[in-house]
């Protein structure tokens, strides 16, 4: 069986990477775990955090404990570095939890695609921060971030 393709497809250029890294916060702001999850391979293998998972079917049963977690859930990535089939990005989210603490995660992850576009292995490190309400950086509605609206950098995260 053929994979779909999911361009844009390595090897990269500069742009096609940051094209790559804004369709993948794209995708996971829409907090979806089964649209997510078909951004990678059948037999995809993650590292989350001190979380492993491999395949779709664990991507998207790991992704549903996640946002049932982390509510109010708004990402942004940023490229940082890519070379043929890989991409590394760094990224920034916040969310808060059922008891309205609020968190701003920091982390890296490393990406490695196979030739159809498909994330074949994810590696990601990830950090919280408590903030307080009123430290948000992130206030568009849920969804994705709009063109607008300042990236990592622009921040100062």
């Amino acid at each position: 069986m053929t994979s779909a393709q999911h361009p844009p497809l390595p090897p990269f250029t500069k742009e096609t990477a940051i094209e790559k890294v804004r369709g993948a916060e794209d995708g996971w702001n829409t907090r979806d775990p089964g649209k997510v999850a078909l951004a990678y391979t059948v037999g995809s293998v993650w590292r989350n955090r001190a979380e492993f998972a491999t395949g779709r079917d664990e991507i998207i049963a790991f992704l549903t404990r996640k946002w049932q977690k982390e509510l109010d859930y708004r990402l942004i990535k940023e490229l940082w570095a890519y070379d043929g089939d890989r991409i590394a990005v760094r990224f920034a989210y916040e969310w808060h939890d059922d008891s309205e603490n609020w968190y701003r995660s920091y982390g890296n992850e490393n990406w490695e695609f196979d030739g159809n576009g498909l994330m074949h292995h994810r590696y990601a490190c990830i950090n919280d921060l408590p903030i307080e309400e009123s430290e948000r950086k992130y206030h568009w509605p849920l969804g994705r971030r709009p063109d607008d609206h300042p990236s990592l950098s622009d921040l100062g995260l």
